[in-house]
């Protein structure tokens, strides 16, 4: 296992939820972490809640914003971990929803994937060094009907991720994913206020019945913490035997073996 200690970390997306875990757990190992908001205010509001060496912010669904944010991460280069976290998602009508949104979620979920991948993966092969985790989600394999949008964004993320795990065959630079499955955070509070509208039932009533009506192949029956997940990051950033591969973290509702 490789040892995280004083290793740079960039965590996108990190304000709040998965990111913000993640960003947590690995100060916890003894890594540089730097957190990432789109606001400054955000990104210096992060680093003091979790403790980062640094904070960067800017719109990484824009090349422009995403310029802004490696022009500032070059103040920690270079860069040994590379987490993209950064991403949305809601609930919404397949047959209601416009080309724009569609155009900006992959903008958001993908590219801002593709543009730091693209940017950062070069100096990681010269010094055949380094860790790329892309967090997906369960979505990518089981696309969800009240989010497609957002599956399909997961999906492309896994074809992404392997191809660029392809790119590092004989070196020691690793690409995986980490599939996360429904996790309870404030994003997935919002989440279950946009499903229980579509529903037409009150919010608890879609909780205390959410998982046996939605997701019955659910093992564990519950929400995963966002601490769970964090734990699979790290385990991703560490071994080095590891690579190429989609981590589940999802309480086995994926039914496959």
């Amino acid at each position: 296992m490789n040892t995280l200690n004083d290793q740079a970390v960039f965590v996108s997306g990190s304000t709040k939820g998965i990111g913000n875990a993640i960003a947590t757990r690995f100060v916890q190992e003894g890594a540089r972490v730097i957190v990432h908001s789109r606001s400054e205010s955000g990104a210096t509001d992060a680093k003091t809640a979790v403790g980062a060496t640094g904070a960067v912010w800017g719109d990484l669904s824009t090349a422009e914003g995403t310029n802004q944010v490696l022009e500032q991460l070059g103040a920690f280069a270079p860069i040994e971990v590379l987490v993209n976290n950064a991403g949305v998602f809601s609930v919404e009508d397949f047959f209601e929803l416009e080309d724009d949104v569609w155009i900006d979620y992959f903008q958001t979920n993908v590219m801002s994937m593709v543009r730091l991948c693209r940017s950062l993966m070069p100096g990681m092969l010269e010094r055949n060094s380094g860790a790329i985790i892309n967090v997906a989600s369960e979505a990518a394999i089981k696309p969800l009907p009240q989010m497609i949008h957002y599956s399909m964004t997961k999906t492309a993320m896994l074809s992404i991720s392997r191809g660029l795990a392809e790119l590092t065959k004989g070196s020691k630079v690793r690409v995986n994913s980490l599939l996360p499955g429904p996790t309870w955070t404030d994003g997935v509070e919002s989440y279950f206020d946009g499903l229980a509208k579509q529903e037409g039932r009150p919010l608890q009533e879609v909780l205390d019945n959410y998982f046996r009506e939605h997701e019955p192949t659910s093992l564990i029956q519950r929400f995963a913490t966002v601490e769970e997940v964090s734990d699979g990051a790290v385990f991703l950033a560490q071994n080095s035997a590891v690579n190429g591969s989609s981590l589940r973290v999802e309480g086995g509702l994926i039914r496959s073996i």
